[in-house]
């Protein structure tokens, strides 16, 4: 085990995932909760530093709002002040863009309110006789218990001792288990994942405890075991039935701004191609005025996307391909066929696809991504194909935390 030591630092900057970093005599450290011309006194092991005591404070400091800021890793960034966090934020899209030498406007933050995130991800494990239920500590695979969590929607915040007490039961002896909670217009939607509870474990879940909480439909291992109704969401005034486990974006109101995004920048295009469409964030919006071919390699999320469509009204006729693009990129000779493209891929990014994209003769394209780094060299492929970047939005929809969405749009002379 390495030795640890108490040491007084200097904190120069922030690193990609929020943590301060100071340039010592030994080598760099990585610091978490602190800022920029900070001094600390840190207990020290390897590259990481403990703070033990701010010595000197930055101006950009401020009270974080939740009691268990650091303690549980959720949130990294809740003690800097707005201005400072927002315009680090966009440093983390325009540093990759720089690195790959894509010249791009970017656009300052979108920001996202407090209690707007609809989706989060908890584990759960037995410490001795007891099943400890929350999120992970910063670096650690201990669980940091959790009473409230403020940038949750109350849906879910408000219900959190009740979620750790379903969660009691359900939790197996040995092993971890994830619990996804997605507040929808119906309720939650709970699935739980990892290793299977023992089959009595559900006997004492009551209906009553469920409906309490708010539960709409409860999964294990994408299966549904108790649903009360039907979780559906609204895009654009059109309902969804969302499939277990299906991806949503995070907060409502960054997804109807990134909607926005997309909607103006293909304005005007004959025939759309929405690459990873999912359930149909932007596919079933784009819908309203031009026709759409939604192409998605998850079955159910297609599905449902399909029957959205079948069902609203005011949309035009969408087509619908199954097909895993990263195995099977849309070809450029298919793509040639439309007037823009739209993609919003994985955190891989959509690296074959892109060469595709870059090879064809379509006047718009917008990429969708909530990792910098593969956008940045997903839209070096594309300049260097003979696209330009136009504008990149940064939408903060996972507040406090080092990650950040943005909408690239680009265009091409045909």
């Amino acid at each position: 085990m390495a030795k640890s030591t108490v040491e007084t630092v200097t904190i120069t900057r922030l690193g990609h995932l929020g943590d301060g970093i100071a340039e010592t005599e030994t080598g760099t450290v990585f610091v978490p909760f602190t800022l920029p011309g900070e001094r600390v006194e840190i207990e020290r092991t390897g590259d990481r530093g403990r703070p033990l005591k701010i010595l000197e404070t930055s101006p950009a400091r401020t009270a974080p709002t939740c009691r268990h800021f650091g303690a549980c890793g959720g949130c990294a960034l809740q003690h800097m002040k707005p201005e400072a966090y927002l315009a680090w934020k966009r440093e983390q899209l325009r540093v990759p863009l720089a690195q790959r030498g894509v010249e791009a406007p970017v656009a300052p933050v979108v920001p996202v309110s407090t209690g707007s995130r609809r989706r989060a991800v908890f584990a759960a494990r037995r410490v001795g006789k007891q099943a400890v239920f929350g999120y992970h500590a910063r670096h650690s695979h201990r669980i940091v218990a959790i009473e409230e969590c403020p940038i949750l929607r109350p849906e879910i915040a408000n219900v959190l001792p009740g979620l750790a007490k379903l969660a009691g039961p359900l939790t197996p002896f040995k092993g971890e288990i994830r619990i996804g909670v997605t507040a929808t217009d119906t309720g939650l939607d709970v699935a739980f994942e990892g290793p299977r509870p023992r089959p009595p474990a559900l006997a004492p879940l009551a209906a009553p405890l469920l409906q309490q909480l708010g539960i709409a439909r409860l999964s294990i291992a994408g299966e549904p075991v108790m649903t009360f109704a039907e979780p559906t969401v609204t895009v654009d005034g059109m309902q969804i039935a969302l499939p277990p486990l299906a991806f949503l974006q995070a907060a409502a109101s960054a997804e109807t701004v990134m909607g926005r995004l997309v909607g103006d920048a293909v304005a005007g295009a004959g025939r759309i191609a929405d690459l990873y469409a999912g359930i149909g964030t932007f596919a079933l919006r784009l819908a309203r005025q031009v026709r759409v071919l939604a192409v998605e390699g998850d079955g159910p999320a297609l599905t449902a996307l399909a029957e959205a469509a079948r069902r609203a009204r005011g949309v035009k006729p969408m087509e619908t391909l199954k097909r895993d693009l990263a195995r099977m990129p849309m070809s450029a000779g298919e793509l040639s066929a439309f007037d823009a493209v739209v993609f919003d891929p994985p955190r891989a990014g959509a690296d074959a696809q892109a060469r595709e994209i870059a090879a064809a003769n379509v006047a718009k394209v917008v990429a969708v991504s909530c990792n910098p780094a593969t956008l940045a060299r997903d839209l070096k492929t594309l300049v260097d194909g003979g696209y330009r970047v136009d504008r990149i939005t940064p939408v903060d929809q996972f507040l406090y935390s080092p990650h950040i969405e943005a909408v690239a749009e680009l265009s091409r002379d045909t």
